[in-house]
């Protein structure tokens, strides 16, 4: 290879990138988000400056089913989102994130910053409940529990569904030397696009974390839980900007 194939390249490995170019399309991608109030000192230990908790004490636990993923194929994800503000801005910082499909946790991480981890999460309806699970090496660190399609509160004008997507989401990116030290350290933020809903439930919900050394998500402890959110959605993610250069 020349130097302009080398430039060429979409990712590592050089012989068979695990992903393509972007941007990513998502189709039938459906949630479960229960989202708690927690302890304040703990999530403003989880949050980098120069990103500001929100001051609601909200965590948002995450399942996400993704049955139709350009150049990522079929997986399911599992994660903590803390409301916070940048420069007053209201964003969702993603905090962790668990998956099973290798592709999209290197995609992610080298391309967004996306936190991501290999995990075993699994969303699925049993009987009459939706029910999110989460496994670190074989062991239960999370369980979700909602009331399946309990209440319909998708929006009436069809302008305003998906606006919750659709609010900036902020990673930490930070990719070492080869020297030891860090390479890349930034704040990453994007916006979804191409936002169509399916659907949008509320209802009674529940979260039971377990602690776990390499899936922490025990770490900001629950306090009470606010409400249970299931929907589904067609979405496209594109490439991010640059908000925050922490080597600058």
């Amino acid at each position: 290879m020349n130097h302009d194939d080398v430039r060429k390249l979409t990712a590592m490995p050089p012989a068979n990138p695990s992903y393509p170019r972007g941007p990513y399309r998502f189709l039938g991608r459906e949630y479960l988000i229960i989202s708690y109030e927690s302890d304040p000192e703990a999530i403003r230990a989880m949050v980098p400056e120069p990103l500001q908790p929100d001051g609601s004490n909200l965590v948002h636990y995450e399942w996400i089913a993704m049955p139709d993923s350009s150049g990522f194929g079929s997986y399911q994800e599992s994660g903590v989102v803390i409301p916070c503000t940048l420069k007053g801005e209201p964003v969702n910082y993603t905090a962790m994130m668990f998956l099973n499909d290798e592709p999209p946790i290197s995609a992610g991480r080298e391309i967004w910053g996306f936190p991501k981890r290999w995990g075993e999460p699994k969303l699925e309806v049993r009987t009459d409940t939706l029910t999110g699970t989460l496994h670190y090496g074989g062991e239960r660190v999370a369980m979700g529990t909602m009331t399946y399609k309990y209440e319909d509160r998708m929006a009436p004008d069809p302008t305003k569904r998906g606006a919750h997507l659709r609010k900036t989401a902020v990673n930490l990116k930070i990719i070492p030397c080869a020297t030891g030290g860090q390479r890349v350290a930034e704040l990453i933020a994007y916006n979804l696009t191409d936002i169509t809903m399916h659907f949008h439930y509320s209802g009674p919900a529940r979260l039971h974390l377990i602690p776990h050394v390499n899936a922490p998500v025990a770490d900001l402890p629950i306090r009470r839980v606010v409400e249970g959110r299931h929907f589904k959605a067609d979405l496209t993610l594109p490439y991010g900007r640059i908000v925050h250069d922490y080597l600058a």
